[in-house]
């Protein structure tokens, strides 16, 4: 189908489409987290927390993004956009890794905040089942993201006593952006948007009532 969109338009929900894209949203959540809840990290030194920061975006956008550039380099996929169904398996099932592992330490060490251990919780469930619909649908992985942040979000107010309204508000914005960005520049059906959507939202809310 034809996208008659502005140039400009276009330019725009590219640079939207990058700056949020699914890789960068742990890192995000993690920075939101240390602005909103900081007494959660005051067992650790400024220094430690920069360098947890840094590992969560290490393990979780750097090398799953380098696995795709790997896997583009060695001719298993036709580029690092993974444009078809049968491109997005392999990255799926790194990307479950990563996330798996993330969960993994946040459940075992004690100065984890429990908005972590729900949300990467949350992030493994929906990627496990975004590689089931992927036998069906390309589900967009964007969708998948940004709802995820929204939740996640949304699920730290039920939790910490703060005013998270703000970020609230916010989020939406980000995801309502992130969405018609979508729906701008990329091949996916309507349907494939809302499906991903709807994952990123229930896995976050199975994962918060699983872990509390």
């Amino acid at each position: 189908m034809e996208n008659k969109a502005p140039q400009p338009v276009r330019y725009m929900a590219n640079a939207i489409s990058y700056v949020f894209h699914p890789l960068f949203i742990p890192t995000y959540f993690f920075i939101y987290l240390m602005y909103l809840i900081p007494f959660e990290f005051a067992s650790i030194t400024d220094w430690q927390l920069k360098l947890k920061l840094f590992s969560v975006f290490w393990l979780t956008a750097f090398f799953p993004a380098f696995a795709v550039f790997l896997l583009w380099r060695l001719k298993f996929s036709e580029s690092i956009f993974l444009r078809t169904q049968k491109e997005r398996i392999i990255p799926y099932v790194i990307v479950m890794f990563f996330y798996w592992w993330m969960y993994y330490l946040s459940r075992n060490f004690t100065d984890q905040p429990m908005a972590l251990k729900y949300f990467y919780f949350g992030i493994f469930i929906a990627t496990a089942i975004g590689l089931t619909i992927n036998n069906f649908m390309k589900v967009s992985l964007h969708a998948m993201g940004i709802s995820g942040l929204l939740m996640a979000v949304i699920l730290v107010g039920f939790y910490y006593p703060v005013n998270n309204l703000v970020w609230i508000m916010l989020a939406i914005m980000i995801a309502a952006l992130v969405m018609s960005a979508r729906m701008v520049v990329s091949d996916h059906t309507k349907n494939e948007l809302v499906v991903g959507f709807a994952i990123g939202l229930l896995t976050q809310i199975a994962a918060f009532v699983w872990i509390l």
